[in-house]
């Protein structure tokens, strides 16, 4: 009887893998690349967005059929596929509060459960849930922490709890946390916030949360490690890299090495410029878009041209910080379940890892965190805004963090901070993550950094800097933007492959937090 049960799970298990649904490329083939390769629709998003209007192999059968010298491929593409729905939200005359907009945005921007769809790449979820906007249909991972701040100071617990759920899902279902939920995301994860939602969550109801969410908690964890206990020093394998002193970090990778389904044309025309091999450029642009980070002289060889990415020769600091975070938070929910054996061996690897942040990502030239960049052995002196996790999240005497933040306060005002807020970085290269422009979780994570190491003044500074920026664009467009320009406040952010986007999670949320905590920004 036994037996039969366990077959009868792995028959379940099984019929479940193998019902994901498959990334857009292979269920489309040919027709995928003509579509995206002839430019059919301007974003390169909104074909894998589009829902069929029939069953795929019955449409792949007729385009065999149909293709040819006259055949109308813009036609067969608007008789066989529905364009995804993208809403305005510009749905009603301006509110002359800011604050009550993004609370009416809530509405706007939030999803039911999904119901499957044959052919469509969404991810059904269990829950409700909320999207960015624009162009982003779907939930995104690293997005929706700076998204919960926003429903926090809103009293939305419920759904917050709903999301952290969804994502326990994904991660229970598919072994991490995707980039978002789509089938295309699948190969890669993004900055694992997920310890910190469940941080978040556990202030509004309690610590026991950790219990409840450990078996997620060490299932992502898994993810991120996997490969390291068999490297041997200066080897690698997928997101885990084991230096010669035999110290393990991680890095951003992608677990393939093709195109980007959303991004098809641009990576292709791109590796006709590249002097990598095109499965390596693919590759180095795929991590860069699981850090969150697409894309940013941060990852490029010379520091200039997309073509020289690299992003998986890098060591990242925000993303080691994100994954002591985890060890924290696996150490605490076992501590709960008084696996008390358990709880201090990862206590101890958090420990190791900020020991190795600190000898590896340290800059002692520029006294602030910066990458590391494990093939050449040097340290970045890149500054960015992700320089600035450590001083959130490690969890060690604050005396001497307020020490080290004493001297990457300088730092920060000397490169990063303008009239709007921190640049994601002073290079500007055309990339959307880099000067002039400024985001709102690097703005978030700069000032809880100094706030929370003694730098009050300068973090409300930048608060305020962010807030009005924020505010002022409100009032002058009645939008709220995806990113926006610090260097010259009057005019928009750019750079990119798409056009600038409205909504919007993340800034409505830390816009929230920070004037909950700053209060509202001066006229």
């Amino acid at each position: 009887m036994k037996q039969c049960i366990l077959f009868v799970l792995f028959v379940v298990c099984f019929a479940t893998i193998k019902a994901q649904p498959a990334s857009p490329e292979k269920t489309y083939g040919e027709l995928f690349r003509e579509v995206q390769m002839k430019k059919i629709y301007a974003d390169s998003k909104t074909f894998v967005d589009c829902i069929p209007k029939r069953n795929p192999s019955a449409i792949m059968q007729d385009y065999a059929k149909q293709k040819g010298k006259n055949f109308d491929l813009k036609k067969f593409v608007e008789e066989n596929f529905t364009p995804p729905y993208t809403p305005q939200l510009n749905y009603i005359q301006q509110e002359k509060d800011i604050t009550v907009h993004i609370r009416n945005l809530w509405g706007m921007l939030r999803r039911e459960p999904d119901n499957p769809s044959e052919g469509s790449t969404l991810l059904p979820l269990p829950n409700p849930y909320l999207v960015p906007g624009g162009r982003f249909r779907e939930i995104y991972y690293w997005d929706s922490y700076f998204t919960m701040l926003g429903l926090k100071e809103s009293g939305e617990t419920a759904l917050i709890r709903n999301m952290v759920d969804n994502f326990a899902y994904l991660i229970n279902t598919y072994g991490h946390v995707p980039n978002g939920n789509r089938s295309y995301y699948l190969s890669r994860s993004q900055p694992p916030f997920f310890a910190l939602m469940v941080d978040l969550l556990s202030e509004l109801q309690s610590d026991t949360i950790y219990a409840t969410y450990l078996p997620a908690l060490e299932k992502e964890y898994q993810f991120w490690m996997e490969g390291s206990a068999k490297l041997k020093p200066g080897q690698s394998f997928k997101r885990s890299v084991k230096l010669a002193d035999g110290t393990v970090m991680n890095r951003y990778w992608d677990d393939l090495a093709t195109p980007r389904p959303e991004g098809y044309r641009e990576d292709v025309e791109l590796s006709k410029k590249s002097k990598q091999s095109p499965a390596l450029l693919y590759r180095n642009l795929r991590a860069a878009a699981e850090s969150g980070i697409d894309f940013s002289s941060r990852w490029l060889a010379d520091g200039k041209n997309l073509q020289t990415i690299q992003t998986t020769q890098y060591i990242p600091v925000d993303l080691n910080t994100l994954l002591y975070k985890l060890e924290l938070g696996i150490a605490r929910g076992n501590l709960l379940k008084g696996r008390d054996s358990i709880s201090a061996a990862f206590s101890k690897k958090a420990d190791k890892r900020i020991l190795a942040i600190d000898k590896y990502c340290w800059n002692k030239n520029l006294n602030y965190y910066t990458d590391y960049n494990f093939v050449s052995r040097k340290t970045s002196n890149l500054v960015t805004p992700a320089g600035m996790y450590p001083f959130c999240l490690f969890n060690r005497k604050l005396d001497y963090m307020s020490l080290l933040a004493r001297n990457a306060a300088n730092t920060v005002r000397e490169q990063l901070l303008k009239e709007g807020g921190v640049l994601s970085s002073v290079n500007a290269t055309g990339q959307q993550w880099d000067a002039p422009n400024g985001w709102a979780p690097h703005q978030y994570m700069t000032i809880w950094g100094f706030e929370r190491c003694g730098q009050r003044e300068l973090a409300r500074d930048i608060a305020q800097r962010w807030t009005k920026l924020n505010a002022d664009v409100y009032k002058r467009t009645g939008r709220i933007m995806e990113k926006y320009n610090v260097t010259d406040t009057k005019l928009e952010a750019g750079g990119g492959e798409y056009l600038g986007q409205d909504g919007f999670g993340w800034t409505n949320g830390v816009f929230l937090r920070l004037i909950a905590i700053y209060g509202m920004p001066k006229e």
